[in-house]
């Protein structure tokens, strides 16, 4: 591969040209907004209309302080590889922050009176002007990337399940800009578990060929039982300008939250804690109760029709109650809207459905499909059996076999069961990995905050409306 020249700085230099141009809309638009839109007439201007150009001067003192505000939460790094949803939470937290040191600013200077309403639009409006143009350039980033521009080149470190996993994401969505050029193995095998990748030899030839080719990253995917070759790879990589990363394993999984803490100067590894503080679970159970509410009412008029639609398709009741197993391993009677025939498990036993399930009703594909039959969820939500966003209830019969098999899948079980969830909106959903789904599910466990529910919504209507697998 011959010598290629980094281009790293567009994607960046056009966030932060696009986030000065937003923010000085908000200005402008605040200040129209407020002294020459309609909103004259119902809150009129007593003291006259300022001038723009303060407003301006105040704006390009602004600017540079938000964009480094931005800067310093990584707002600006290269190949971020977020999701709108990502940013959008972002954006509200640091504009407000950025809000707070404005009007901090305004408090000392006397010189001229800023309109404490155009602040007030402007927190509205940054947020708006903000999210819109980060959009366009995260569109742009894939489009970038995807047309084989500024590309990555990338080796794989491994063979087994997850490093084929690792090859299948990077080659089936080139928008991330990385190239996968081949793969390495541990134990001489000259085949991944999985097609398309050419074997370029064992462990020990990484730094070799890394020197002598133009390689950008290093993807290891090991066991810990490989860990001392790991060693031997970071120490004769020395002095190669390539990233290394290491794909966790299922011993890193397990200790992904070590922390120490001391007691009385004592220093203890606090490998697992609570997931939750009880003003954490106050404030999640008081999210579940309004939001479920809200779409109880909302939602009924469809309610309403889906189970005329079901009762007209097939003989049967419309609601479905079936035992699934929620906090602390407590069992719960979880409602869905039936999508199978009634004798759906006769003589078979419990089952998980398939694509083209022959036991599923004309109407239940169709529910399915667009997790209509979750609905009556709603109800189980609202009387605290679940909650909007956590891992998937599974029944008892797979509960007891998957804690048998999957390490650390008990930890599920911390938190209340929800609706939906960080694995399902990372696309594993129908019968996907029971481990991938785990080692989703416990990072929510480890790493839940009403931010990180709100972002899950978000994708959540992304993943109904586009996802492919669900069945």
């Amino acid at each position: 591969m011959p010598h290629r020249p980094r281009k790293d700085f567009i994607v960046p230099l056009l966030t932060v040209i696009a986030d000065a141009l937003a923010i000085e809309g908000a200005f402008l638009f605040s200040y129209w907004v407020r002294f020459h839109s309609p909103v004259n007439s119902f809150i009129p201007v007593t003291l006259g209309i300022p001038s723009l150009e303060a407003y301006i001067a105040g704006s390009l003192i602004v600017i540079p302080t938000w964009i480094l505000l931005f800067h310093s939460r990584r707002m600006y790094a290269t190949r971020r590889n977020v999701f709108f949803s990502d940013e959008f939470f972002a954006i509200v937290r640091l504009v407000f922050f950025g809000m707070l040191i404005v009007m901090s600013a305004t408090f000392f200077y006397r010189e001229f009176s800023y309109s404490r309403a155009v602040f007030a639009i402007l927190a509205i409006s940054s947020v708006m002007f903000i999210s819109l143009a980060r959009s366009a350039v995260l569109k742009f980033e894939k489009r970038w990337y995807a047309h084989g521009n500024d590309v990555k080149y990338v080796v794989i470190v491994g063979t087994n399940g997850t490093a084929r996993r690792v090859y299948d994401s990077i080659t089936q969505n080139p928008a991330l800009g990385y190239r996968v050029v081949g793969f390495f193995s541990i134990n001489g095998l000259d085949q991944m578990e999985t097609a398309g990748s050419d074997f370029l030899g064992r462990i020990s030839h990484v730094p070799e060929y890394v020197r002598r080719h133009d390689v950008d990253i290093v993807l290891v995917s090991l066991t810990y039982k490989d860990h001392p070759q790991l060693y031997e790879l970071v120490r004769d990589s020395e002095g190669l300008n390539a990233e290394i990363m290491m794909v966790p394993d299922m011993l890193e999984l397990m200790t992904s939250r070590v922390r120490i803490k001391e007691l009385y100067g004592i220093p203890f590894i606090n490998i697992k804690g609570v997931p939750m503080t009880t003003w954490n679970l106050i404030v999640k159970r008081g999210f579940d109760l309004v939001v479920s509410g809200i779409s109880i009412v909302l939602a009924s008029p469809l309610v309403g029709i889906l189970a005329a639609l079901i009762k007209l398709d097939s003989t049967g009741p419309v609601f479905y109650s079936q035992e699934r197993v929620g906090l602390d391993g407590r069992p719960f009677r979880l409602l869905k809207f039936r999508t199978m025939k009634v004798d759906a498990e006769t003589g078979i036993g419990p089952v998980w459905a398939e694509k083209n399930d022959p036991r599923k009703t004309r109407i239940g594909g169709f529910l399915r499909r667009f997790s209509l039959d979750e609905l009556p969820q709603l109800w189980n939500v609202l009387t605290g059996d679940m909650s909007i966003v956590g891992p998937r209830p599974e029944r008892p019969h797979f509960v007891d076999q998957f804690k048998k098999e999957i390490p650390k899948y008990l930890d599920r079980h911390r938190v209340k069961t929800g609706m939906t969830g960080w694995a399902q909106v990372n696309g594993l959903r129908g019968n996907a990995p029971i481990e991938e789904r785990t080692k989703f599910d416990v990072y929510y466990v480890e790493n839940w905050s009403l931010v990180f529910d709100l972002k899950i919504i978000l994708k959540t209507a992304r993943a109904v409306i586009f996802g492919k697998d669900a069945y």
